[in-house]
């Protein structure tokens, strides 16, 4: 029997970063870490820095839409000089920009989709209708009186379930309006005291996503949110917190006759679920053991001759281990998983993947890294295509002496090279028969 690490270290090479629309720029804070470039090259290259501690404090949980040309995410943006900072994360809606070549460079003018002073959280696109999208909101402050779902022992962070928060649907709408550049230099021009108006041309037009026709989808008393649509758009995968409980459960609720199943009801918090690619099994993160940790599963589900969900026909426990495993997300071909874990420290979270149908035990499953930066890094999701990635990291600049914020980030993602590795490490945990 082979018993060689769990984890294995991605080959160092080198690679190219670019931040935002610029190209040329290189890692941004090469005195925060200069390692990562070189360290995940075997899977990552063409960086981009996506969102900027200069317009949010914190920005995260990102997914493409179908056609990968628009993002939705959650962030808090900064104040306008001497005023606080909002207090929860606001739902935006950005398209992706791309060079001549496909490859992704930044993104345009992000449109706030959600309602000032609301907390909002896990958003999606539709899978047949890009111009739909679902998030979970409060819609206007919500009052405080929720509980605390997951806390891990000692730490400062929290998930909060505000019991007025509810999934809504609505359609983006594009409205136009001046860039930041041009803002910038109206501003400067109307300082300046002069009289006649400052020149624009067509380039100073930017294009916004805007929501109209909001709707709930559904409405009752609890925390319903972390929301996604299954790949042919009939259910709608979520967690639901009846109120005064920390007891999340995993439902579906089926569009065509508006019913509402229980899918996952063990003991202690279960959620964050996505649909797999062909729509029939989902991913999860539980914390049942009660232990202050967390562990991924993925359940097959059964259907009935109609097409309905029924419920869940086997469960299968990818991670047992002393760690924090979360933040699930299927590659587009179904055969992996990709998660954030504190597996390195709990204060340098990593993605790692990891096999998605639970063929081993859960000791001889290989768990393969593939971010190898300081900091947060989690979050992942893919273009439908499984050419890029988007996640959430620590990596960007940030004030002397302090670490860098939470940002959104993509690069291109070798899902073949991914495949070959993990596989290799498989085969070392393999027990021989």
């Amino acid at each position: 029997m082979k018993t060689s690490t769990l984890a294995l270290c991605a080959i160092a090479a080198c690679s190219t970063l670019s931040i935002a629309q610029d190209t040329t720029n290189t890692n941004p804070n090469p005195g925060w870490d200069d390692q990562w470039p070189a360290l995940e090259s075997s899977f990552l290259s063409d960086y981009t820095q996506l969102t900027s501690e200069t317009k949010y404090i914190k920005a995260g949980e990102s997914y493409f839409s179908p056609d990968g040309n628009m993002i939705i995410f959650q962030a808090i943006p900064v104040p306008p000089e001497g005023e606080k900072a909002g207090a929860h994360y606001s739902m935006y809606v950005a398209g992706v920009k791309r060079d001549e070549q496909g490859s992704i460079t930044g993104i345009g003018p992000a449109g706030l989709v959600s309602e000032p002073g609301s907390s909002n959280t896990c958003g999606w696109f539709h899978p047949t209708e890009p111009m739909k999208i679902l998030f979970g909101s409060t819609r206007t402050a919500p009052t405080g009186s929720d509980v605390v779902g997951y806390q891990r022992e000692n730490s400062r962070y929290s998930w909060q379930f505000p019991v007025e928060m509810e999934i809504l649907v609505g359609d983006l709408q594009m409205k136009y309006d001046l860039s930041d550049e041009a803002k910038a230099r109206a501003k400067a021009h109307q300082e300046s005291g002069e009289t006649t108006p400052p020149q624009l041309d067509m380039n100073d037009i930017v294009s916004v996503p805007s929501l109209v026709n909001e709707r709930l989808i559904w409405e009752r008393e609890g925390y319903d949110a972390e929301g996604s649509w299954s790949p042919d758009g009939r259910h709608i995968l979520y967690t639901r917190l009846k109120p005064g409980e920390n007891n999340g459960d995993i439902w579906v609720y089926d569009s065509t006759d508006e019913t509402h199943t229980p899918l996952v009801t063990a003991d202690g918090y279960d959620g964050g679920p996505f649909f797999s690619p062909d729509g029939r099994s989902i991913c999860y993160r539980s914390d049942r053991r009660g232990d202050n940790l967390l562990q991924i599963f993925v359940s097959r589900l059964a259907f009935d001759e109609n097409g309905k969900i029924t419920g869940v026909e086997e469960e299968l426990q990818l991670t047992d281990n002393q760690h924090v495993n979360w933040c699930p997300f299927f590659t587009p071909d179904g055969k992996y998983l990709l998660y954030a874990t504190s597996e390195v420290s709990h204060g340098n979270y990593e993605i790692y993947a990891i096999d998605a149908t639970g063929t081993y035990d859960p000791e001889y499953t290989a768990r393969l890294r593939i971010t190898q930066a300081r900091g947060f890094d989690g979050l992942p999701a893919f273009t439908s295509n499984g050419e890029w990635m988007i996640w959430t990291a620590q990596r960007g600049s940030a004030p002397e002496g302090e670490k860098p914020s939470s940002q959104l980030w993509t690069a291109r993602i070798d899902l073949d090279a991914i495949d070959k590795a993990y596989r290799a490490a498989q085969q070392e945990l393999t027990p021989n028969d």
